[in-house]
């Protein structure tokens, strides 16, 4: 898997809503380049963890879609 990363405009709207929760829910006020580190460990630690979460329920759905199918060819069997 290739590193995390963002457009410099997702970052910039990723940052400003981690700035705006810390400082509303925790009281923790971070400035710009503090709330860009802090987004990339949570992209390098948390990230691969949501990346592959999303990858198995992408997996649990085309299975259930080539399910069904090989249930539509098998029901085109001439007896």
């Amino acid at each position: 898997m290739s590193e995390i990363s963002f457009s410099k405009e997702d970052k910039a709207r990723l940052v400003g809503i981690l700035q705006d929760y810390l400082r509303d829910e925790l009281d923790l006020d971070l400035g710009r380049f503090e709330a860009e580190f802090f987004l990339d460990h949570l992209a390098t630690h948390l990230g691969p963890i949501f990346y592959n979460k999303g990858l198995l329920d992408a997996q649990a759905l085309l299975q259930k879609h080539m399910d069904s199918y090989n249930d539509d060819l098998y029901s085109l069997e001439k007896g």
